[in-house]
């Protein structure tokens, strides 16, 4: 009996101990350490890390890509100030209604995001992709 109620006593203490390891609460990981340890950010970097830190020579550059559903996409990049300041798809064969979107969208999320790491447009990907390569082509020269 004696060795019931040991066992016992010792069950009830693992289900607490578990319990309490369970039950702390994630939000807890963001907060600062009050022990004067840093704590380890989660936010996203900021704007001047990363691609969009990328400063390139002003001028006007072209690139080209056979990528899309049609070869010969052509793409002019104007930078001002280290920055991209403006994407033109100015040649393409693209499909009408589909690749057109693209060709529409792109270009000013590549500006905001200062980088091609932009979202694909949804059923356009292959002309999606031929912009992001014409694009790069661009920047390589001005680099």
């Amino acid at each position: 009996m004696r060795k019931n109620k040991y066992v016992l006593i010792l069950s009830l203490f693992l289900v607490l101990v578990i319990a309490a390891g369970c039950s702390s609460s994630p939000a807890a990981a963001d907060k600062p350490a009050e022990n004067g340890s840093a704590a380890v950010s989660k936010e996203p970097p900021a704007a001047n890390e990363g691609p969009a830190a990328v400063s390139y020579k002003d001028g006007t550059y072209e690139g080209t890509s056979d990528a899309g559903i049609h070869p010969g996409l052509k793409v002019s990049v104007v930078v001002k100030d280290g920055k991209i300041a403006e994407v033109n798809v100015v040649e393409h064969q693209e499909t009408d209604g589909i690749g057109s979107i693209a060709i529409e969208k792109l270009p000013s999320l590549i500006v905001e995001a200062q980088s091609t790491e932009v979202d694909s447009v949804t059923g356009a990907s292959l002309s999606s992709g031929a912009i992001k390569e014409a694009v790069n082509k661009a920047l390589e020269q001005a680099k």
